[in-house]
This record gives structure tokens, C-alpha cells and sequence, in this order.
């Protein structure tokens, strides 16, 4: 199984994406959404915007 975006709902009725490694663990999930089409935004913004983002390293 491939790296892939979830997209779930909470028990508040929000969308939520998790984005899971192929073992199934979730690496990262987002805050939740009232619409699904913002979940599904979230996952267009991470594609676009994550392989050129900085890494703020704050442990030094």
C-alpha cells in the first residue's frame, strides 16, 4: 500500500485528512473542516506547497 491522504469524519461531524504511511500509521493529521471540500483543499495546498516547504527545526 502506497503513502495516502484519508479523508474521515470526527465524532463532531468535522472532515478530517490523515495523511498514513503504507503500514497503515498516521504521520500527520489536519484540524477538522466544516465542509469536505475544504478537506479535499487541505490535500491540494499539501501537494503543492509541501515538497518546497522549509523545515523549522526549533530543538537547537
Amino acid at each position: 500500500m502506497p503513502y495516502k491522504f484519508e479523508i474521515s469524519k470526527d465524532k463532531a461531524g468535522e472532515f478530517r485528512v490523515k495523511f498514513k504511511a503504507p503500514n497503515g500509521e498516521i504521520m500527520f493529521s489536519t484540524e477538522g473542516y466544516s465542509a469536505k471540500a475544504s478537506a479535499k483543499n487541505a490535500i491540494e495546498s499539501m501537494k503543492k506547497n509541501g515538497p518546497d516547504a522549509e523545515i523549522d527545526d526549533t530543538t537547537d
